[in-house]
């Protein structure tokens, strides 16, 4: 089934796995290879990859451990029928953490702070998936495969960006408070609430309100923390140009 001219499948793909907080995870059960399906907490890397932070106790761990392959569903969870909202459904490979430790943690803890409490313990390991293809269900005429360079993100010019990442959501939430509001609610079309940024990469925002999240894509590509603040001065203008 081929989209329709004026669908992008690849941005409504990436804005799925940045706005995902929670998925359906399949990983093939040790011994038998039966299907086993579990739910999980997610968040993502700087590309957009999932990153999963799981127990060596639980099943789905040990199926990794002994077959790598995965595959994890994500909706939007849209309100009536949920066959109607989109959906992806990620194929690829989860790796325990060999690098990006610090990155992986503090992006997953940016979306979970409540993992606090037990992301020491010493069961618990970060997994990122690599992603080898999505399915994306999007309605009528909208049913498409991608391959990863479709929907991931560029991050190989964007080292200055990522190394100031997080010193910038401290900035942010803390003296721009107001701003992520404006950008929820008069960009996004959000309801009112305490919004608060928890990531930031070449492509946009995320943003975060209780259970809610949102993306806010970029009009161009940032690349280090200068282009960023010009590119949250210029929304948040166009944001209060519509009050």
């Amino acid at each position: 089934m081929q989209p329709t001219a004026d669908f992008d499948a690849g941005r409504l793909a990436r804005s799925l796995l940045r706005r995902s907080r929670q998925g359906a995870l399949a990983t093939l059960m040790t011994g038998s290879g039966d299907p086993y399906c579990s739910l999980v907490n997610i968040a993502t890397h700087p590309d957009g990859s999932p990153i999963l932070l799981i127990s060596r106790l639980a099943v789905h761990t040990r199926n990794i451990l002994d077959d790598s392959r995965v595959s994890l569903m994500l909706d939007e969870r849209a309100e009536g029928d949920p066959l109607e909202g989109s959906r992806i459904m990620l194929m690829g490979r989860a790796e325990e953490a060999a690098s990006d430790g610090d990155i992986l943690r503090r992006r997953y803890l940016n979306a979970h702070p409540s993992a606090e409490s037990f992301v020491e313990f010493q069961d618990f390991s970060f997994y990122l998936i690599r992603s080898s293809a999505i399915h994306l269900v999007a309605g009528f005429g909208r049913i498409v495969d991608l391959k990863p360079e479709q929907f991931l993100t560029d991050i190989s010019d964007a080292g200055a960006l990522l190394q100031a990442e997080q010193e910038a959501i401290e900035h942010i939430n803390s003296d721009h408070r107001d701003t992520n509001s404006l950008y929820a609610t008069k960009l996004l079309g959000a309801e009112a609430a305490d919004w608060r940024c928890t990531g930031c990469d070449p492509d946009g925002l995320d943003l975060q309100a209780g259970g809610k999240t949102l993306r806010l894509d970029f009009p161009q590509r940032v690349t280090g923390p200068g282009e960023l603040r010009k590119m949250l001065v210029q929304l948040a203008d166009q944001a209060r140009a519509k009050t």
